[in-house]
């Protein structure tokens, strides 16, 4: 038995969130799949960094699987991807330790989230960034951004009210704002991120940057920890995960 380490990507918009569940399309139950047609029927679990939620898209997603087929290293990702819907794809495998686990060995995530800025909504883009057409003062939006920068910090007003981890202190290491033409991204690497962490930090700078909040109050939102004191959740749409850490071997 031999255990694979596969970095994927994946287009969310037609898939109910990473994780398997009863009756939905998710990318887990796509790759046990394609996996259990390999092995001639044999299940074979696959263990990812972390959920994604429905919409939620991919460059950078890491999983691991066990298994006892004679299939060179550098076939692995041909393999799969022969049999895998044209919305996930495989980017690389490689041979780990049988002690690499994708989820409990990540040190740390890097997540994006796209902002289109145009007057017109893109049809093109509706299902991969959130059209916001209202101007934002940025520089409002980065002042506000550096008070996460501060940490650690409990970012229980930053996640779903549905989080079931009870230690919500997490670090944010770096938070960029980059302009591409019209696509505004915004950049998260953090040591760990919550259930909708990045999509209500997104949602709360977009209130600073239209005026609506002050860049000064985000101390007293990370003070109250309450949901409610932060802002809306930004659609899901717009947000990748882009890459996972991992500490040097």
């Amino acid at each position: 038995m031999q255990r694979y380490k596969g970095i994927i990507a994946y287009d969310g918009s037609c898939f109910s969130g990473y994780q398997v569940q009863p009756n939905k399309r998710t990318v887990q139950s796509e790759l046990e799949r394609v996996l259990a047609k390999m092995h001639k029927g044999s299940q074979v679990k696959v263990a990812a960094s972390g959920r994604t939620d429905a919409g939620v898209h991919a460059m950078g997603q890491v999983i691991h699987f066990d298994s006892p087929l004679a299939i060179p290293e550098g076939k692995w990702a041909t393999a799969l991807n022969s049999l895998l819907p044209d919305d996930i794809s495989i980017v690389s495998v490689e041979h780990v330790s049988e002690s690499f686990h994708a989820r409990f060995d990540a040190a740390g995530k890097e997540y994006r989230y796209q902002l289109l800025q145009a007057p017109a909504r893109d049809p093109f883009l509706r299902k991969y960034a959130y059209h916001y057409p209202y101007p934002l003062n940025l520089e409002a939006m980065k002042q506000a951004s550096n008070y996460f920068l501060t940490g650690p910090h409990d970012y229980t007003s930053f996640c779903s009210a549905k989080t079931e981890v009870k230690d919500k202190v997490r670090t944010i290491k770096d938070i960029e704002f980059i302009t591409n033409g019209q696509m505004l991204t915004l950049r998260f690497i953090g040591n760990g991120f919550l259930y909708n962490m990045v999509r209500i930090l997104v949602g709360t700078l977009l209130e600073v940057g239209c005026g609506e909040r002050s860049p000064d109050e985000m101390p007293a939102i990370l003070e109250k920890k309450d949901r409610s004191a932060a802002g809306k959740t930004a659609p899901a749409h717009g947000l990748y995960l882009w890459k996972v850490f991992y500490p040097l071997s």
